[in-house]
């Protein structure tokens, strides 16, 4: 099992910026990608931003230019940079964790909460 930590959301103002960070419990495998999500309040679950252990990434197009995706495998932690923060990226984050190779080894985080006030 792998558990995975998320931090940095929060309160900012339109305009502002917030960084997350998810981290994993343990090494994580091979051949994987790493992702955020989000879910606003009444609205389904939405790709934000993923990348992959090989460092390929690929993004919403509500958050092209904005957000960035990174990640550190030598601490197990993907990273969301967030500029321009607009009050619709107003949502709960969360990160997932899965494997390309094996659809069983899928892991998500609790979310973070981020509230974009006008």
């Amino acid at each position: 099992q792998v558990q995975l930590a998320e931090s940095g959301g929060g309160g900012v103002q339109a305009g502002g910026s917030l960084r997350l960070s998810c981290a994993a419990s343990r090494r994580i495998a091979s051949n994987n990608v790493m992702g955020w999500y989000r879910q606003a309040s009444g609205k389904q679950r939405e790709l934000v931003a993923i990348i992959t252990s090989d460092g390929r990434t690929n993004y919403a197009d509500s958050v092209k230019g904005r957000f960035t995706i990174s990640r550190d495998n030598a601490k197990n932690t993907v990273y969301l940079q967030m500029n321009s923060l607009k009050p619709e990226d107003t949502a709960v984050y969360y990160c997932q964790l899965r494997s390309l190779v094996y659809s069983e080894y899928n892991y998500w985080g609790q979310g973070t909460q981020v509230t974009v006030s006008s």
